[in-house]
């Protein structure tokens, strides 16, 4: 079954590479663009049948690896 976990800077952490493409974003004229964000997305296939099984294991492997919890936050967003 193929889990799907999006990373993210919590909102305190500064993103510099976020800053870096917001600004060059501005330089190519997108000018309405206030901020950005940018993170890591994970598309995980386990030897699982149960949803919820499949999800909490991607959920066991954010909290150990994929993220730094002190820096970072995980979510789930989508499970096939």
């Amino acid at each position: 079954m193929k889990i799907s976990a999006i990373i993210t800077l919590k909102k305190d952490v500064l993103d510099p590479q976020g800053k870096v493409i917001q600004q060059t974003l501005n330089g190519m004229g997108f000018s309405d663009v206030n901020e950005v964000r940018q993170g890591k997305y994970f598309e995980i296939d386990v030897k699982e049948d149960n949803q919820q099984r499949a999800e909490e294991v991607v959920e066991d492997m954010c909290k150990k690896l994929l993220a730094n919890l002190v820096i970072e936050n995980y979510k789930i967003i989508k499970t096939q």
